[in-house]
């Protein structure tokens, strides 16, 4: 008896948390309350809405600067009417020099992430997405950077490092997406030294900066990449750093909110890593974790 009393408080402590999360405020499905349904039956302890944010020029998968104002309050009254799970507000803000960075929407958040969609822009000064359909990715990749890959992952990691440095977040976005790009290894080589070099310096500074990178799994369940973001070998150096990490789906929908956690950290355990950040209590904290969740 008292054994099958430890199993069950054993597994009432293993939960899951994600703060990367996407609904109908942007290009998500579903309202807020329907995310936190979800999250109450997979027994998450912490939810995360990170809708993306306002931009000062036309976006189709952004949030409406209108209604940021109602999305905030929104989950600030599901925060006060909801048990057992935690909820935090946080958007995913672009970095885009001189336009907007994770620094603008800090001070009305609980955490921020910072991604790096665009890339420069084209002559007619149309910015440039380099995680949009893959036809629109070559004719940026032509135009603007006469067909060079070096070039275009430079700027895309250099762009990442000046985020850090000027206007840090509190979680790395989808550090290599733009590998999202590379159908068929037809662009470059992840083993590639100049590849690889690009990533090893926006990991330290990364590792500066204190920041948490996630682990996002959307790529696996999308069956777009074979990977996370970031890949494997680039969590292995991040291991190596004791960079702070956190797993997230980057969910567009209710029911990804922990969709290949589990393998995922299968994975991150056979690396090494033996702890992952939540957000608790106002503070990011390092939790034990197994395959079946955080060990809180």
């Amino acid at each position: 008896m008292l054994l099958y009393a430890t199993l069950q408080c054993n597994f009432r402590t293993i939960m899951w948390a994600n703060y990367h999360t996407h609904s109908s405020f942007c290009d998500g499905k579903g309202e807020p309350a329907n995310h936190v349904q979800r999250a109450q039956e997979n027994k998450m302890v912490s939810l995360g809405f990170s809708s993306h944010a306002p931009l000062p020029f036309a976006c189709n998968w952004c949030m409406k600067n209108e209604n940021l104002h109602r999305y905030l309050q929104l989950i600030e009254n599901l925060r006060h009417n909801t048990c057992n799970i935690t909820l935090h507000k946080g958007l995913e803000i672009d970095y885009i020099p001189d336009v907007i960075s994770p620094l603008d929407y800090k001070d009305q958040l609980d955490y921020t992430i910072g991604s790096i969609h665009f890339v420069d822009s084209f002559p007619d000064g149309k910015r440039w997405e380099i995680d949009g359909p893959h036809a629109s990715f070559l004719d940026g990749f032509e135009t603007i950077f006469n067909n060079s890959i070096e070039d275009t992952i430079a700027r895309y990691f250099e762009l990442t490092r000046e985020m850090i440095v000027k206007a840090c977040p509190d979680i790395v976005g989808h550090l290599d997406k733009i590998k999202i790009q590379n159908i068929d290894g037809k662009l470059f080589s992840e083993e590639d030294a100049w590849y690889r070099d690009e990533v090893y310096q926006t990991l330290e500074a990364i590792r500066q900066s204190g920041a948490i990178i996630e682990v996002n799994t959307r790529g696996l369940y999308h069956k777009k990449i074979s990977t996370t973001y970031p890949s494997p070998w680039i969590l292995e150096r991040i291991h190596q750093k004791n960079i702070p990490i956190t797993i997230s789906s980057d969910a567009h929908h209710p029911d990804d909110l922990i969709n290949q956690f589990e393998q995922t950290a299968e994975q991150l355990m056979a690396i090494g890593f033996t702890k992952i950040s939540i957000l608790k209590e106002g503070k990011w904290q390092p939790v034990d974790f197994t395959t079946h969740g955080i060990i809180d």
